[in-house]
């Protein structure tokens, strides 16, 4: 009886040791999610690129990012750009690769440069977003008119 008692209490305690341990490396309730102690030095706000104006080589302003395209593994795949229109009217949403828009700096600000034209953006296939399937799909109307 007192060796069962003993085998209990071990039992007990090693649980007790097991949980304390993991409960001091992962949240509760977070499964594996992971904190971090400080900011990757690397690391950048969407800020930096979401509703960001879109210039050219030649400084001219050819878009506006509108949304930001992460992957499942959330890496920024692409980036949507509001070409065209005027006060939101005829107004043409197109994807680019993330690599195709560099980030610089003027006059100690930051902007955004795509080496390409507005009139490239403009025939480029348009995307609207489903807010049922909340994606990007094809927008095969704006494709007809900007033919």
């Amino acid at each position: 009886m007192r060796r069962l008692a003993t085998i209990t209490a071990a039992l007990v305690l090693a649980s007790t040791a097991a949980m304390s341990q993991s409960s001091n490396t992962r949240p509760a309730n977070e499964g594996d999610a992971r904190l971090l102690a400080s900011v990757p030095a690397n690391a950048q706000t969407v800020t930096n690129w979401y509703k960001q104006n879109v210039y050219d080589r030649n400084d001219a302003k050819i878009g506006e990012v509108k949304d930001v395209l992460v992957d499942q593994d959330g890496r920024i795949e692409g980036l949507i750009v509001s070409v065209g229109g005027f006060l939101g009217v005829g107004e043409k949403d197109v994807a680019v690769p993330y690599s195709g828009v560099k980030q610089t700096k003027k006059d100690n600000k930051s902007y955004l440069v795509m080496n390409t034209t507005k009139d490239a953006l403009k025939t480029a296939p348009g995307f609207k977003y489903d807010s049922a399937k909340t994606t990007w799909v094809p927008d095969s109307a704006k494709d007809r008119t900007a033919r």
